[in-house]
């Protein structure tokens, strides 16, 4: 399976690393409209670069394009690669508004093309654990969830490039880092049926949110709390996500939501709550979540099966995101059922 790469920015080197892992996965070709940033690639790896995305795209050689561009872009590039017959890897968030993340999908699927998005959390060895959990039913009846990324993003971060911060292209902490969070939120807990938020930017200056607050009421009727924010002092502080159910608590935190930081369930013994913690730990990142995407789509193709981390998953948690953006704006809850949020 032969790649391309579109967007020779930071991301694209996990895009690199995780080809490069994988048995049967070939990088043959990058694009990007400043040959500079594509010199190392082709240099490295003996690849073709192009700096317009149309010639990328007749190159008969490439099945597949990873799109590593900022996320404002996402869409027209999307919808072109599709046309194209290509499948796609699609860097988070899928894109910026719901309109555009429609379009795409629907270009995917009038093509009979694969659409993976890259929520690459899921693939976590305590994610994982966490979630066969749930589905057992150890926990019970969720009562409510907790959901924290209280991260540091410097503002030399945010000037590395004009469109770092900006709504159009990036979004803040919510649509840029937590929404890896709320992809797993909503893993865990279902749908979310209505939404209440507060934000600021307080320490940054970007255009958009730097802290953000909420509070979410899921179909079943658990609840959950949000909280984020790029502007920890001085550097990452915490990502967790703690599920409180009738016979059990779990939380998987840390600086990175890598570990078991609380695990009681009705009927686990200690030793095999101690066990559990313990295999986590030895191989907290496991296989790359990047790496495991890819992996999953070319399996995907092979196989003429869905991607484990689709167009509509890459959209629910946009929407989450939007309806909190939407619901700060106005000062009033969002009901996501009454499709407000186009």
């Amino acid at each position: 399976m032969n790649f391309g790469i579109v967007g020779c920015g930071f991301i694209a080197k996990k895009h690199v690393a995780a080809i490069e892992a994988i048995n049967g996965a070939k990088l043959v070709a990058v694009c990007d409209k400043f040959e500079e940033a594509m010199k190392p690639y082709i240099k490295e790896y003996g690849v073709k670069g192009y700096k317009e995305l149309t010639d990328m795209l007749r190159d008969e050689e490439i099945d597949v394009v990873c799109i590593c561009t900022p996320s404002g872009l996402h869409a027209p590039i999307a919808e072109q690669v599709a046309d194209a017959k290509k499948h796609i890897v699609l860097e988070k968030p899928i894109a910026m508004t719901i309109e555009e993340t429609d379009r795409i999908i629907e270009a995917t699927e009038k093509n009979n093309i694969k659409l993976a998005i890259v929520h690459p959390n899921r693939f976590r060895p305590v994610v994982q654990e966490l979630r066969s959990i749930l589905d057992s039913g150890a926990l019970g009846k969720i009562s409510h969830a907790n959901c924290i990324v209280n991260w540091n993003r410097n503002q030399e971060y945010y000037d590395q490039a004009p469109w770092r911060g900006t709504k159009q292209y990036d979004g803040g902490v919510l649509m840029n880092q937590a929404i890896h969070n709320l992809d797993l939120l909503l893993w865990f807990m279902g749908k979310p049926e209505k939404v209440y938020s507060m934000e600021a930017t307080r320490l940054r200056d970007i255009e958009a949110e730097d802290v953000s607050m909420g509070v979410i009421q899921f179909e079943s009727g658990a609840l959950a709390s949000v909280q984020a924010s790029t502007t920890v002092y001085p550097r990452n502080y915490e990502e967790s996500i703690t599920i409180f159910g009738e016979k059990g608590t779990v939380k998987i935190g840390g600086q990175n939501a890598l570990y078991f930081e609380h695990l009681d369930i009705e009927g686990y013994s200690e030793n095999y709550i101690n066990n559990l913690k313990d295999k986590v730990r030895a191989e907290p990142w496991g296989i790359p979540g990047h790496q495991q995407i890819i992996r999953d789509l070319i399996d995907s193709i092979h196989n003429n099966t869905s991607p484990s981390v689709t167009g509509v998953d890459g959209k629910n948690a946009l929407e989450l995101v939007i309806a909190f953006y939407k619901s700060a704006e106005n000062n009033q809850p969002i009901n996501m059922k009454e499709g407000i949020l186009q």
